[in-house]
């Protein structure tokens, strides 16, 4: 059997450890029986993917979008109203057009359209919001988010309006949270090691030399967008089908600011960081939200402290700012089997350091 060289081998276990870790993970929490920790770790994947997604498309062109949560809405929309029941069909939404009110997909089909329709919208809206730079992409896609929650307002015969959407199937389970997951956090890492990633990287690092070696800028820069919005669509549609029943009030700024917050903090550009930034903020903002209803410290008794949590937010993000503006990680990623090279090296050296003779033992001369 021919023998694999020492970078191979490293490369090899790093990437089998990675996943036996993220397996055994997801062992003890689906069969550990913990509801509240399968919840939470349920939210953490969705915003995982709208953090990877955003970040996709933000980190890796450096042009700023605010609308990305439109496109978890319209996922969120398209997936519930896929899978409702045709019975809930009837009631809830009378007005539903025929060929949506007769049938009813199953979970995968309903999650594949709801992100393909956001997709869509996306290159659609890309085509001319892109030919924008700097603050004004921004706007734009601003723009869009106010747009899409005015439309889903109005839009009373597909999405009953203002009034809660309820009786959406609860098809989201731990499961498929996860690997939808994975499959993002993979996507993004290939796309950003492409051909692809590295002319939206060389775009974002320097316009002009990338146009004089040939990067067609908005084209790279519209498929991003599209990649990106797709996995906002289905994160939305795993979000519908976990809650069951939501309004328009949940996509808005709230939760744009909590995803850029998430985003900022691992560092824009790097995957890795996308999920330690995740990790970090909702960290905090579930400590600081048990922290709401009031503390108390012996006899010292503090009142309810509500929206501590958004307050937390908000300070944590100033001194990112004033502090490490790059995140935690910048754009770079953290490798396992970097780390487990870098430590086969340094047992090589030590070895190799006690194993060595000295001057005087290697030379008889010397012994003399």
């Amino acid at each position: 059997m021919r023998v694999l060289p020492g970078r191979r081998v490293e490369l090899w276990l790093g990437r089998s450890l990675g996943g036996l870790l993220l397996l055994g993970l997801y062992l003890l929490i689906e069969r550990g029986g913990n509801a509240y920790l399968q919840r939470l770790t349920i939210l953490f994947l969705i915003n995982v993917m709208l953090v990877v997604s955003l970040n996709l498309f933000t980190g890796f062109t450096g042009v700023f979008s605010l609308g990305h949560i439109g496109f978890m809405a319209l996922g969120a929309y398209a997936s519930a109203i896929l899978t409702l029941p045709v019975a809930m069909k009837a009631v809830n939404l009378p007005d539903l057009p025929l060929p949506l009110a007769s049938i009813a997909l199953p979970f995968l089909p309903a999650l594949l359209l709801g992100g393909l329709a956001a997709m869509i919208i996306a290159l659609l809206i890309g085509i001319p919001i892109l030919r924008l730079s700097g603050h004004f992409v921004a706007v734009a896609t601003l723009g869009f988010l106010i747009i899409t929650r005015v439309v889903l307002i109005n839009a009373e015969g597909f999405t009953r309006g203002t009034r809660t959407f309820t009786g959406v199937p609860p098809y989201t389970t731990l499961g498929w949270t996860a690997l939808w997951a994975l499959f993002n956090v993979y996507v993004a890492w290939r796309l950003k090691h492409s051909t692809l990633g590295l002319q939206l990287l060389a775009a974002r690092d320097d316009p002009w030399g990338a146009r004089g070696v040939g990067v067609a800028i908005g084209r790279v820069r519209l498929i991003a967008f599209g990649i990106s919005a797709f996995f906002t669509g289905v994160a939305g549609g795993l979000w519908a089908h976990f809650l069951t029943a939501f309004s328009p009030n949940a996509f808005y700024f709230s939760k744009t600011f909590e995803i850029i917050v998430m985003m900022i903090v691992g560092g824009m550009g790097s995957v890795t960081g996308s999920v330690l930034g995740t990790l970090l903020v909702m960290s905090v903002t579930e400590l600081l939200r048990n922290l709401e209803p009031g503390v108390a410290v012996g006899s010292f008794t503090l009142g309810p402290l509500y929206g501590l949590s958004q307050i937390g937010l908000a300070v944590l993000l100033i001194l990112l700012t004033a502090f490490r503006r790059q995140g935690l990680l910048g754009d770079r990623e953290f490798r396992l089997e970097a780390t487990i090279e870098r430590l086969g090296d340094w047992v090589r050296k030590a070895r190799f350091s006690i194993k060595a003779p000295s001057a005087r033992e290697a030379d008889p001369l010397m012994r003399r």
